[in-house]
């Protein structure tokens, strides 16, 4: 996934469509909300938890992808190339966990 060219992707629709980004804190807001959404979806289909009637017609993937949205928004609002972040994120995953989860006895 090229993280830049989704932000800007989205800070072209926020700035054809939704006029201005809400504000940081309205943003974490909702992202916290989008996330108990997936988080809703998961622990009733996935998990032990029944799901509602309500609940099956929801898309996870949906959404996740307004989770990835609000993240976008995020970090176009406070300056982040979140390419850049996450390539960092990767590298240093890469190089700590490198033998970390294959040594992990809770995982065989």
């Amino acid at each position: 996934m090229e993280l830049k060219n989704s932000q800007r992707i989205v800070d072209e629709w926020i700035k054809t469509h939704g006029v201005r980004y809400f504000n940081e804190l309205t943003n974490m807001a909702q992202l916290t909300e989008e996330v108990g959404e997936v988080a809703r979806i998961i622990a009733r289909r996935y998990g032990e938890q029944s799901e509602k009637e309500s609940d099956k017609d929801k898309d996870l993937g949906e959404e996740l992808a307004d989770v990835v949205f609000v993240v976008l928004c995020l970090a176009n609002q406070t300056g982040i190339d979140l390419q850049a972040a996450f390539d960092k994120k990767m590298d240093t995953k890469t190089k700590r966990d490198h033998d970390r989860h294959h040594n992990n006895e809770k995982l065989k």
